[in-house]
Order: structure tokens, then sequence, then C-alpha cells
């Protein structure tokens, strides 16, 4: 059997009845009957892989789009719009997702070896998937609910996962995840403080400060990492936070605005119609009406609160 069938036919068993299911270490899967809403959220760096359908991930207003037998890869913390955008009953849309984590990296890249000088890294990028990169997906799949099995193997299958993208299309992406003294490691870490303090104003020197790089050199690695300024990263994490507060709270629009980090209600609604398309009031009417008859997307790698 085809690896890209199996794969699909494997996700789509263990998730019968259920959105989204976790079955090893930072392993998720998930599958939809139709298509969902833009849902603003936070990727953290991950590896997500389409069995079946289309989704679409906006940052900073450009779209990637990743379907059957592509893989998106995420370095960083990033502020995005993700949906599903082709899933039916008789063809849902079927994923495979897993965290990206540093510690697991490193020790890979020491037997990897030299790779030579990376090219610019990028915070998201997206490729083909190899036979190489599926086969060990589809084996880790397979044992998806044997508990034992799980327990011994599962381990290495993540680990050879990693091996194959070290050594595929993205393997500079990737590798800058696991260097712990790369300017990426340095990036993560602004990222980090920037959400943290959202509300707080934001001063590029002390942040660059902070993350051990000069203003110059952390503003160009910033934007080359997020395709955004820091001043533009923590708006984007500000209006996400505020239009989360519109869809789950009643309150006043202004008072939102203020409680996110803007000092004046106009520029927050204007920031906010420029992002979104629409007014922050007429928004959450919008999605409150919608959400009745679409479903969300589970966003597999989102950081755990």
């Amino acid at each position: 059997m085809d690896l890209l069938d199996e794969m699909r036919r494997l996700i789509t068993r263990h998730t019968a009845g259920g959105l989204q299911r976790g079955i090893s270490d930072g392993v998720t899967i998930a599958s939809l009957d139709r298509p969902t809403l833009p849902v603003a959220t936070f990727s953290s760096p991950s590896l997500a892989i389409v069995a079946q359908g289309l989704k679409r991930t906006v940052l900073n207003g450009v779209p990637y789009d990743y379907r059957a037998g592509q893989y998106l890869v995420v370095s960083v913390d990033l502020p995005v719009i993700g949906q599903a955008l082709e899933a039916a009953p008789d063809r849902p849309f079927v994923v495979f997702s897993m965290s990206l984590r540093p510690a697991d990296i490193a020790p890979l890249l020491l037997e990897a070896g030299a790779a030579g000088k990376p090219p610019a890294f990028t915070g998201m990028a997206v490729s083909d998937a190899s036979p190489e990169l599926l086969d060990p997906v589809v084996r880790l799949l397979r044992i998806a609910d044997r508990p034992d099995d799980l327990r011994v193997l599962a381990p290495g299958y993540r680990r050879e996962i990693l091996w194959w993208l070290i050594n595929g299309d993205q393997g500079a992406l990737v590798r800058q995840i696991g260097l712990v003294d790369g300017n990426l490691a340095h990036i993560s870490r602004g990222i980090r403080w920037i959400r943290e303090h959202y509300r707080e104003q934001l001063s590029v020197t002390d942040l660059a400060a902070l993350c051990g790089m000069s203003a110059s050199s952390f503003h160009r690695h910033f934007r080359a990492a997020t395709s955004m300024t820091p001043v533009q990263f923590q708006k984007q994490i500000r209006l996400q936070a505020a239009r989360t507060l519109l869809m789950t709270r009643s309150g006043n629009v202004a008072e939102i605005g203020y409680f996110v980090g803007y000092e004046s209600a106009s520029q927050f609604s204007r920031e906010y119609r420029k992002v979104f398309g629409v007014s922050p009031g007429r928004d959450a009417a919008r999605l409150s009406a919608m959400a009745q008859d679409v479903p969300r997307l589970p966003e597999l790698m989102d950081e755990p609160a």
C-alpha cells in the first residue's frame, strides 16, 4: 500500500469519533469532515504532515498552503491563522503533527556532521514529504493503539522522523532549532518575552540586550524568523488576545482594547480592522454566528497553557 494512503487510513481509523488524539509524546493526529473557521493561535516549533485535504496557515498576511503529501515546519513560536480548506465526510482533512524540541534535535546534529553554512532562516516553510520521512510516521501510526509497543518503539520512530527532517529539504531550518547558541535560540528568547509581556511597552534595545544581541542584529534576525518587526509581532499578539476576549466574554470593545495594551480605542479598532478585515464589534458577532455551523480546527501544536 502507498505510504500516504496507509497514513491517511490509519489516522482516520485512530480518530474515529473524535477530531484530535495524542498518540505519543509530542505527537498528535486529527481528522475533520468539514472545512473550518480561520482560527488565530500560536504555532510552536513543530512538524505537520497532511495525509488528505488542504490546510492554510497565514503568517502576517502571507498564506502557506499545504496539502496531501506535503509538510509544514515551524521553527519558532508564531502568531498565525489556521484553517482547513478542503474536508468532507467522504474525504476528511487528515493530519499528523509532532513537536520539534531543541533537546531532541541537538544530539542528532552531532551525528549529522557538518552541513555547511545554512541559508538565512525563516520561521515557516512548506516542502514535499519524502518516502523516507513518511515511513517512520506510518510505522508509528501502526502501533498507536498498542501501549507497550508505543512505550518502547515510539522514541526511536520520533528520532528517525527528526533525522529525515534534518537531512531533507528543510534541514537547515530544523537544525537551527537544535542550536542552543544559534541566532534562532536568541530570537526565541525574545519571542517568549514578548508573549509574556505583550501588554507592556516594548523597547527593542532592551529586548535585544536581554537576548544577548545588538539592536540591529536582533531586529534583522527577528524579522527574518517571523516576517515581522518586534513591534508588529507584539501587535499581532495583542490583537489575537483581544479577539479571543471578544469571542469568549461580553464587554465593552474599548475596555478590551485597553486591557490588551492599547491606549487609544480608535487605534485598536483601526488595527483590528486592518488584520481581521472587520471592526472588533462586528467580528465578535460574526464569529459567534458562524461558530454555530462551522467547526473550529484543533490547533495541534499550540503551546500548552
